[in-house]
Parts: C-alpha cells; structure tokens; sequence
C-alpha cells in the first residue's frame, strides 16, 4: 500500500512543478541551516551546533524576492520541534510560493487552482471550495487561549469539504500585513485538515522587528529562549516589493488527497 501512496505523492509533485512552470513561477534552493529559523512565538527550531534548521524557507525566500525575483516557489523539507502524531513529525515537505503585487486574493484562486490539479493528478476532486470569514465561526473577543482551545475543539472539526478560512484577529497576524481589525491572511483546509497558510506579506521591516521582540518577550515568561534576531532578513523585508505568499503543507496535501489516515502512511523513514 505505501508504494501505491509513493507513487501518488511522485504524482503529485509532478503536477505541482507542471502547474508552477506555466504559470511563470520559478523554483529557487535556499539554505535549510540558517541563523535564525523561527519568528512566531509557538514555533520551535530544531538546533544544528550553532545554527538551527528552517521552520520554513520564508525568510530566505523573502530575500531572493528582495533581490528581484517576482514568482518563486520552493518543494523543501522543513524542521519543527513538535510532537509527531498523525498530522505532525519533526521533518515535513513544504512547498511555499510567493508572488510579486498579488494580494491574498490572488492566491485563493491560485491555490484552488493548484489543488484541484493535484486531486486530478491522483484520480480525486476537491470539489468546490467556500469562502468563509473568520467571524463567522468563531467569537472574535475570546482571550488568545480560549479562542485556541474552542478553535482546535470545536471549529476545525467542524470544517467539511475544502474551505478557506480568512479574516483572523490582528493579533494572529505574524508576519502577514494588518487591516484594520484583522490579519490579512488565510488558511485553507480539506476535512477539518490545516493544509495551508498565507499572507499578504508585511514589508515594513522595523513593525516586523517590533513583533519578533514581542513574540521573545512572551518566550521569555513561558521560560523558553527567544528567537534570534536575523538583522538582514529585517533589511531585505524593507525592500520588497509588495507580494502575497503562502505555506503548504505538501505530506498533508498528499494523505487528504490519497484517503491516508496519517501523514506516516506518505513518508518514508520518517522515525524521528
């Protein structure tokens, strides 16, 4: 059974880089040992001597769209401290694309787009997807903890078919751009599964710094060590051009398209 799994992943792959590659997107290679890999204050980097392996390759990629790239994306392993269970492991697939002057917007259509190509590519369909607002599902004033709690409880179970999900409070917004009352980011999701995540980026490095130090303050009264500071990422932030980009969690893509009941049964060697 897993070699058939394999095989769809491969398929799948595939029909990513087929998609990117007419849609003028160009794939990029950026370090995975890097000197800082975190920003967000729950996540947790995986440390190689003195340097740490990626959460995800967007800080680096941000400097390449810095230096002028407008479409990029990247299929790349990714390292987290979690605990491994059926959506979680230490080493994850993350396919991450960004794309110059688009807004969120843009990339709904696109990763519908993309996903329903890949379902194609496997034999499946998505189906259609819903648009819904955050407000919708869930009370905006409830404490930051309260909100987790019932999000995780009640809401994401809660979420059939394909659904994006947008609008979330301004105080979730790491690294995405604040409108008024909210983040201006998405997250999509197929069964109650988190597939992705993205933003309309925020190119206003100082107000990212402002963020980073307030995520190592709440680190540092949980007890945890902060974040280091990456100053040339801050510096390539304030030269971007305006961009949207989005995060995709490829193993998890793979299990909601192929029926698998976790990410384990398409990875191999995946122990740690």
């Amino acid at each position: 059974m897993q070699a058939e799994r394999l095989l769809q992943r491969a398929s799948v792959v595939r029909a990513i880089r087929g998609w990117m590659d007419t849609r003028g997107y160009r794939e990029v290679h950026t370090p995975a040992l890097v000197p800082s890999a975190a920003f967000e204050e729950h996540l947790e980097a995986v440390r190689v001597g003195p340097a740490f392996l990626h959460t995800s390759p967007e800080m680096a990629m941000k400097r390449v769209l810095a230096a002028g790239l407008c479409r990029i994306y990247q299929i790349v392993p990714a390292f987290r401290e979690e605990e491994v269970g059926v959506h979680h492991t230490r080493e994850f697939t993350m396919l991450e694309w960004y794309r110059v002057g688009a807004g969120t917007h843009e990339l709904m259509d696109e990763v519908e787009d993309l996903f329903a190509t890949c379902a194609r590519a496997v034999g499946r369909d998505l189906g259609s997807f819903r648009r819904v607002a955050v407000s919708a599902l869930q009370d905006p004033s409830l404490e930051p903890d309260a909100w987790f709690h019932r999000w995780v409880e009640t809401v994401e179970p809660s979420l059939t078919g394909a659904v994006i999900v947008h609008g979330y409070p301004a105080w979730q917004s790491a690294l995405a751009r604040i409108r008024g009352a909210v983040a201006d980011r998405f997250e999509v999701y197929a069964d109650g599964v988190e597939l992705a995540n993205a933003f309309a980026e925020e190119t206003d490095g100082s107000e990212l710094r402002r963020r980073l130090d307030a995520s190592n303050a709440a680190r540092s009264r949980a007890g945890r060590p902060g974040h280091p500071v990456d100053a040339q990422f801050f510096d390539a932030v304030s030269r971007m051009p305006r961009a949207a980009g989005i995060a995709v969690g490829l193993d998890r893509l793979v299990m909601v398209l192929t029926g698998s009941k976790s990410i384990a049964e398409v990875q191999v060697g995946r122990e740690l």
